[in-house]
């Protein structure tokens, strides 16, 4: 896909009232993000989750076991790594069929209730499957991230989804652009206690440093 083409496809999505065109990207309106596809969500600040993705990979050892929620960073994840040999858990079909081809990887996809919107599963039995199961390290974006009120979400159910796994991980990675700070959404998913480290796309402000310094939470930004 060219810029191009990029650019044209968020100039019609903007017209429509999908998202906000911002200075270096653009944002899905909160007003509508719980029914954005994940179509339209992969064509936005593509370049940003290319760079968080490309922090997350060394972040996986051999022998890991993963978990990677439905969100379009988590696919750009899961793009970069068929060639590891770990185990993937996700509710996300598109990550399941991306990976579904490599030999290296151990896949379990968490079936569902599906939702054609995120192409991933919800409901109770996800809920409950996602209990049976413990990760090494967990990658869990959201739909905005504030100071006081934590890591929220536009969608209830993939916040429950997102809570379960950042219980059940030893390490969980929070990877969030630019777009998504200072900002509240629907449902909590978790304080920013809850996480280890978070993933950027480009340095944060001072205040935002100091905080997670305060927090004991890693920050994993670009060198360049």
């Amino acid at each position: 896909m060219t810029e191009e083409t990029i650019r044209r496809d968020l100039q019609l999505l903007e017209e429509e009232g999908f998202l906000k065109r911002i200075y270096g990207g653009a944002y899905i309106d909160e007003s509508v993000q719980s029914d954005a596809s994940v179509s339209l969500r992969e064509k936005i600040l593509v370049k940003d989750k290319e760079k968080i993705a490309k922090e997350c990979i060394p972040l996986i050892k051999d022998g890991d076991s993963i978990f990677l929620d439905s969100s379009t960073t988590s696919l750009y994840i899961a793009m970069k790594i068929a060639k590891k040999r770990i185990s993937v858990i996700t509710n996300s079909l598109k990550i399941a069929m991306l990976l579904s081809s490599s030999e290296n990887i151990k896949l379990f996809l968490i079936g569902g209730v599906f939702d054609n919107y995120s192409m991933s599963f919800l409901g109770g039995s996800v809920l409950q499957d996602m209990k049976r199961y413990f990760f090494d390290k967990a990658f869990v974006s959201c739909s905005s991230v504030h100071m006081k009120f934590g890591i929220t979400d536009s969608n209830e159910q993939q916040a429950e989804i997102r809570r379960i796994a950042i219980e059940h991980s030893n390490r969980t990675f929070l990877v969030v652009d630019h777009t998504k700070f200072n900002r509240t959404s629907f449902s909590l998913i978790a304080p920013l206690s809850s996480i280890d480290a978070m993933v950027v796309n480009r340095p944060l402000s001072d205040e935002w440093t100091n905080l997670l310094q305060e927090l004991n939470i890693e920050l994993i930004q670009p060198t360049s």
